[in-house]
């Protein structure tokens, strides 16, 4: 059917359909919603919003300790090839010290339409152009640093609005 069969306890981008999975009934088939950027973590058939664990919860506006998720945090694996969302420029570092002093590498990424960040990877370069679902950089290891969180990249807009719908 073109979708993945996953707990349904993980965010859907797109809409559940029930009975289409083997195992048990709590595995269901997300359909792909219809974003308009690729794929952004090889190996994934689709970008999985993290869903909640220990360490918090991966949607937009999602609650933190410190106030409000501006961001949106994809589902990846540790050390995997991040792709580009969509074609443009590579526009520099994006990078922030976390409550913890650690520094979270990232890159810019724009063309004429949008403007996102990319946060929790280590970029093969930091400026020029790339082509959409070109090889970015690789997820830093989130694991060795908060153990049982489930590891992600994280995808903020420049302007800090939500990039659900294009994911």
């Amino acid at each position: 059917m073109g979708g993945i069969c996953q707990p349904s306890r993980y965010v859907c981008q797109g809409h559940y359909v029930e009975n289409n999975c083997a195992g048990a009934k709590t595995r269901q088939c997300c359909m792909p919603g219809s974003g308009a950027w690729s794929v952004l973590c090889a190996g994934h058939h689709n970008n999985r919003v993290r869903a909640c664990d220990v360490f918090g919860c991966g949607a937009f506006n999602s609650n933190r300790g410190d106030g409000r998720h501006e961001a949106v945090d994809v589902v990846c694996e540790d050390y995997g090839i991040v792709n580009a969302p969509f074609s443009g420029t590579l526009g520099g570092l994006a990078g922030r010290a976390g409550p913890d002093g650690m520094h979270y590498d990232g890159v810019k990424l724009l063309n004429s339409e949008h403007c996102v960040k990319l946060f929790n990877i280590r970029p093969y370069r930091y400026v020029g152009p790339v082509s959409q679902g070109e090889a970015l950089g690789y997820l830093l290891p989130l694991q060795e640093r908060f153990s049982g969180i489930t590891s992600h990249m994280e995808l903020q807009l420049c302007d800090l609005s939500d990039p659900s719908p294009f994911i």
